[in-house]
């Protein structure tokens, strides 16, 4: 059995891969460093089938400048020309991040997480906001979106089986890269020792507070929130 030291980890494993698995859509974009190019002054928005919003709203309801959400938007628009991604683009593009393990499931569950409003496709809106609260974003606002991600049936509480999901599609996607190499209940195992460790009021679910304060608590999980805070 696993002791809770040997699983202590695995909150930390999913904060940072929710965070590296958004830095790998940036640098799939190209956009991890800021151009010095010349770029436009407004969005550019021909022969795109969804218009985002104007550069000052989305400036006001993120934490990027108009800059930065101007390469934003010329790498999203270079890889997205309709505006918009599905579920199955996004799911082609994970595939090349992991290829010696399976990321459908994992793509599945992230995807969901950044389609806020459940339309079957993730507009510039939803890519920048999402990124906004992941690489700017104060650690109530991150948490809170990773529970969001956990919370696949978006009930208001994470159970044990939905915790489970996540973190066996996290495993999945990690594939031989996943070390040691693990048995097929180790996971089952290391959740149950987290999920007992989080579930404060022992009733079965863990709530948003319950999460918050039990990832609060934990000094590895704040240091990988803060690890990526000035990858733009």
């Amino acid at each position: 059995m696993w002791t809770e030291g040997e699983s202590e980890g695995l909150q930390t494993l999913g904060i940072v891969v929710v965070v590296c698995s958004s830095l790998k859509l940036l640098h799939y974009l190209g956009l991890i460093d800021l151009s010095d190019d010349k770029i436009e002054d407004e969005l550019e928005m021909t022969m795109v089938c969804h218009r985002p919003e104007g550069l000052e709203q989305l400036e006001a309801q993120t934490n990027f400048t108009k800059s930065e959400l101007q390469v934003l938007y010329r790498g999203f628009k270079n890889e997205c020309p309709s505006g918009v991604v599905n579920e199955e683009t996004f799911k082609q593009i994970y595939a090349q991040f992991f290829p010696h393990g399976d990321a459908s499931t994992y793509a599945h569950y992230l995807f969901h997480a950044f389609d806020t409003t459940q339309t079957g496709s993730v507009k510039f809106e939803d890519f920048v906001t999402a990124l906004s609260i992941l690489l700017r974003g104060t650690v109530h606002e991150k948490l809170r979106w990773t529970f969001n991600l956990y919370d696949i049936n978006k009930d208001g509480y994470i159970n044990k089986e939905e915790m489970m999901d996540i973190v066996k599609a996290i495993y999945d996607m990690m594939g031989k890269y996943t070390y040691p190499v693990l048995k097929e209940d180790t996971p089952r195992q290391h959740v149950d020792v987290f999920f007992q460790k989080m579930d404060k009021n022992k009733d079965g679910i863990v709530t948003l507070d319950e999460f918050l304060e039990s990832c609060q608590e934990d000094d590895n999980i704040m240091r990988s929130l803060q690890l990526f805070q000035n990858v733009m």
